[in-house]
């Protein structure tokens, strides 16, 4: 199950913590940093022994073992979501402070590709005093460090500005490893264990590359070379402290021979410390911080521009790991939203069956499976696509089997609450069509995780046409059946869903009898066209329409040719179409594409000469079916988009239905060395300026920039929900469930980069075997909005939110009085007391995280002196709720106002809400107690703590642009 994790740990991790605890116990002046809480755990729960155990207890209050970030992972900035980002963070924090009673307060984030601008905001709210990083563009990074501006204060959300600002040092062009050229030997220096072998170490003990060890001889030139490196990196920072890093990627899995090496050389440089100017001890990232916040001097402040795209050089852009490995990219955000339906869902039905039929602790540890998958995929080498073929196999094996957890868990629960038999059987999908339903009555349950009312379409597959839907009380719900793009067996059934927020609704779903049956969609197929003759016919247009748009396909070419918003009656030309990048595989012969870099050859070529069409139109839905061919007389296509447009009955809500074009595309196989985009060309003036979000958190500039070299690669940036053009009037959304790269390559010009496949012979890519021949197909699902900037402003953070979070559909065969069934169904429904919140507020989290640890501080610190923290039962009582302001200040007169909630009130159906508390990001701080170092800017000359949010009075609490805001909720018990 974790069997790349256990082959790490076999090769090094465990002997990296075991041998530098014993180690740091040999010499009071020995310290270590440790980041990644995945690996520590692993080692903690199955390697450790109690001597080793209470070893680390120890340094950890002597402060020379220190966890910096603390996550399960050091997560990704470019392709994550701020949610996961959130979870992972949260799920490291909540072991290190039940454990040990410490909160990590500085960062490490020196491997991510690039970083973004939400990070510093993130680790600001989570309590840290200092972050830093290190992979940014290498020549920004040259002129900041000539400059001496590698350190700054970093203001990464314009709303939030100086309130979670954050001290912030790029590690200089060395980066994070200790350099390891020596002029007297031809081995490496500084790496005296050697590195690492797999799978199994070596039995001798003797390593590749293990460096000359100091001895008499040569300990004078060692410390030559190292001192003339500090100096020469001395000179790019303002004070005359040097964090020089000694370590790199798994190092110290031998730390009895790097210590005693590096002790010698630490004790001669500081006994002649007059001839070399300089004096070296060994240090943690806190007394690193700590020594240049001492120095009291006035920082430079930046905005919230952030470091991406990243390049190493000319032309290496790391930009192609935006898209590498869709598949995983697409589940990983899947198994994201279904763990945070899974999470509100088992919250809900604790507090209000507190005498329910389902073991608690068993439901919890199916939710901490998925906890511990989305979690770890968040990894700078995860969710990235920049693993070999086996460890992405582990991050999904670990990804599926979570999310069959909990769809397991939902399906126990409904079964609980409607008092069903336990042998029924129930099975589950979760927005896939792969659950066919059988040909009896049965029933489908439908859960909204969010915490608004919506009005949506789900989709099941059925064997029949002719189908009814009615609701819990009998009611007849609208529906429209249809052949399926995908199969030729089954139909696709949409079923018209109204769900108040974090609620469900069941739906019975029967073959025809007699009484009002689902609308059907009836297919018309256009005759394939040769898109390279066009030009020659007189232009024929086909309309399909509903009450927001009208959309235009030339029936030339079967291709879309302009949309008409209707309210407005704006009308913008557009097109959309299939290009692929060819990229070189040879270094030989140039740059090449991999996992990570992006190096394109020339401009995109156009993939197709011939496109068929078919349009399946019914009273609710109209689906436009486009495939893309080489040629006119091509048998297969590798390329096909689905349109959707809703029509909405009189009676629902149907504004963001109505509002969005949906798209769901299908890519591959590709063939080897292909790129492949989605360009949509429009006729506004955007002079090439993008809009993009940073990690769904809020929205960037990207102004495109002509570059010497690379500029198509360099203009690519990571869109993780959201991107955007517009002209003075209109504006163009896209709307992503997946991460992709994004770029603006024309004026109007939007594309997405939906799938790679390449294969390329650069040694070190062949050695970790990271090719990306990915012969797969992919079916990312993008939602556009076109309207003027107001209503679309309204519309995308609702919309975006929608898309992540599809209800959660589960399946289930129903046999029996048909009669006595719908009474049954409808008492004990979780809709008859809905969790709501204003629009422009997201409720993101609402979890029992089960930690058993104290939220008072001093209560939780002498319980772990006194070795009371023994592994109990989880605690149950405590409910981890987040609140997330959507919108930027002065973004919308009236979404950007704060927003008053009465927390009391807003979980109500949940109990009687006893006590609130109102704690930092990842829960482990009173936020009243939490004093971070406030630098000293010219913005503010004083130095001093800062204190972050006005605290709430009696659960009503003000929630102001931007903020997340973070409770313990505790119900009076039952």
């Amino acid at each position: 199950f974790f069997f790349f994790l256990q082959e790490s740990m076999h090769a090094y991790a465990a002997n990296v913590y075991t041998s530098v605890v014993e180690e740091l116990m040999k010499g009071k002046q020995r310290k270590f940093i440790a980041v990644e809480q995945e690996f520590f755990r692993l080692w903690w729960d199955a390697v450790a022994t109690d001597t080793h155990k209470q070893q680390v207890h120890q340094l950890l209050q002597e402060g020379r073992l220190e966890f910096v970030i603390g996550g399960q992972v050091m997560h990704d900035e470019a392709v994550t979501l701020i949610d996961d980002q959130i979870l992972q963070l949260t799920e490291g924090h909540g072991f290190l402070y039940e454990t040990f009673g410490i909160r990590p307060q500085f960062s490490w984030h020196v491997d991510p590709f690039g970083a973004s601008a939400t990070t510093p905001t993130l680790f600001a709210l989570a309590g840290f005093n200092a972050h830093l990083i290190s992979r940014i563009d290498y020549d920004l990074k040259a002129d900041m460090q000539k400059n001496k501006k590698l350190q700054f204060v970093w203001q990464g959300s314009p709303s939030l500005s100086e309130r979670q600002e954050i001290f912030t040092h790029v590690m200089d062009h060395y980066s994070y490893c200790t350099p390891s050229q020596i002029p007297f030997s031809n081995r490496s220096g500084f790496y005296w264990n050697g590195i690492a072998v797999f799978p199994d170490p070596p039995k001798d003990g003797v390593y590749p590359n293990m460096s000359l060890p100091v001895t008499d001889t040569n300990i004078h030139l060692y410390a030559q070379t190292m001192v003339a490196n500090i100096k020469e990196r001395a000179a790019w920072f303002r004070t005359s402290d040097v964090l020089w890093p000694w370590g790199c990627d798994k190092q110290f899995f031998n730390a009895s021979v790097q210590y005693s090496n590096m002790d010698l050389l630490l004790d001669y440089i500081n006994k002649h410390s007059d001839e070399f100017g300089v004096t070296v001890e060994y240090a943690t990232v806190g007394d690193y911080f700590q020594a240049v916040y001492s120095r009291n001097l006035t920082w430079e402040i930046r905005d919230s521009q952030d470091f991406l795209p990243y390049s190493t050089e000319p032309f290496q852009a790391w930009t192609g790991f935006y898209t590498s490995r869709s598949t995983l990219k697409g589940i990983a955000r899947r198994a994201s939203s279904l763990l945070y339906a899974g999470e509100s869902f088992f919250t809900q039905y604790v507090w209000k069956h507190p005498a329910s039929s389902i073991c608690k602790c068993g439901a919890l540890r199916q939710l901490q499976s998925l906890r511990w998958a989305v979690s770890e995929v968040q990894h700078h080498d995860g969710i990235t696509g920049t693993e070999s073929p086996k460890v992405k196999d582990m991050y999904m094996n670990n990804l599926v089997y979570g999310m069959f957890n909990v769809k397991k868990l939902i399906a126990s629960i409904i079964l609980d609450m409607n008092k069903a038999k336990k042998d029924r059987e129930v099975y589950s999908s979760v927005y896939v069509k792969d659950s066919g339903i059988p040909d009896v009555d049965q029933y489908v349950v439908v859960y909204n995780p969010l915490a608004w009312n919506i009005t949506t379409f789900v989709t099941v597959s059925v064997s029949h046409l002719a189908m009814s839907v009615y609701d819990e009380l009998g009611h007849s719900v609208p529906a429209q059946v249809q052949s399926s793009a995908e199969s030729h067996s089954t139909y696709d059934l949409h079923i018209l869903v109204e769900i108040s927020g974090l609620s469900y609704r069941k739906y019975n779903v029967r073959p025809l009898n007699g009484k009002q049956s689902a609308f059907i969609g009836r297919s018309v197929k256009y005759k394939r066209k040769d898109i390279t003759r066009a030009e020659q016919q007189s232009q024929q247009l086909l309309p399909v329409t509903n009450n927001c748009y009208q959309i235009l396909f030339d029936q030339n070419t079967n291709m879309m040719h302009s949309i008409t918003e209707r309210e407005t009656n704006q009308t913008v030309q557009l097109t959309q179409e299939f290009l692929e990048y060819l990229v070189n595989g040879d270094v030989m012969k140039g740059p090449i594409s991999d996992n990570y870099l992006f190096a394109p050859n020339a401009s995109a070529v156009p993939v197709s000469k011939a496109v068929g069409l078919e349009v399946v139109s019914g009273n609710l839905m109209t689906e436009i079916r486009q495939y893309f061919y080489s040629n006119v007389t091509s048998q297969g296509y590798i390329y096909a988009v689905y349109t959707r447009m809703y029509t909405v009955p009189e009676g629902y809500d149907g504004k963001l239905l109505c509002h969005r074009i949906e798209q769901e595309y299908s890519v591959g196989p590709l063939e080897l060395n292909r790129e492949a985009v989605l360009r949509t060309s429009t006729n506004l003036n955007t002079g090439q300026l993008l809009y993009t979000d940073s990690n769904g958190y809020q929205i960037q500039k990207r102004p495109f920039k002509a570059y010497v070299n690379n500029t198509v690669a360099r203009n690519y940036y990571p869109m993780v929900q959201t991107a955007y053009i517009e002209d003075d009037t209109t504006r163009l959304m896209l709307l992503a469930e997946r991460a992709h790269g994004v770029s603006s390559q024309g004026n109007g010009q939007v594309e997405v980069m939906l799938h790679r496949r390449l294969w390329n012979n650069l040694q070190w890519d062949l050695n970790y075997n990271l090719t990306l021949n990915d012969s797969s197909v992919v079916r990312p699902v993008i939602w556009l909005i076109l309207g003027t900037k107001a209503v679309t402003n309204i519309l995308y953070r609702t919309s975006g939110l929608a898309l992540e979070h599809r209800p959660v559909v589960m399946f289930g065969a129903l046999s029996g009085d048909k009669t006595k069934l719908h009474g049954q169904l409808q008492e004990n429904s979780i809709h008859s007391s809905p969790v709501t919140v204003p629009p422009n507020l997201h409720l993101q989290t609402l979890s029992i995280p089960g930690w058993r640890y104290s939220s008072n501080h001093e209560e939780q610190v002498r319980s772990i002196r006194m070795g009371k923290q023994k592994e109990g039962d989880a605690d149950f009582s405590r409910v981890l709720l987040r609140i997330r302001h959507l919108y930027e200040v002065g973004e919308d007169p009236v979404l950007s106002q704060p927003v008053t909630v009465n927390l009391k009130s807003l979980l109500k159906g949940l109990g009687s809400v006893m006590v609130v508390e109102e704690r930092s990001l990842t829960g482990t701080w009173d936020v009243n107690a939490l004093k971070r170092w406030k630098w000293k800017t010219a913005q503010y000359p004083s130095k001093g703590f800062s204190n972050s949010t006005e605290t709430s009075e009696n659960c009503i609490v003000t929630v102001h642009p931007k903020e997340i805001r973070t409770f313990f909720v505790y119900f009076q018990g039952q």
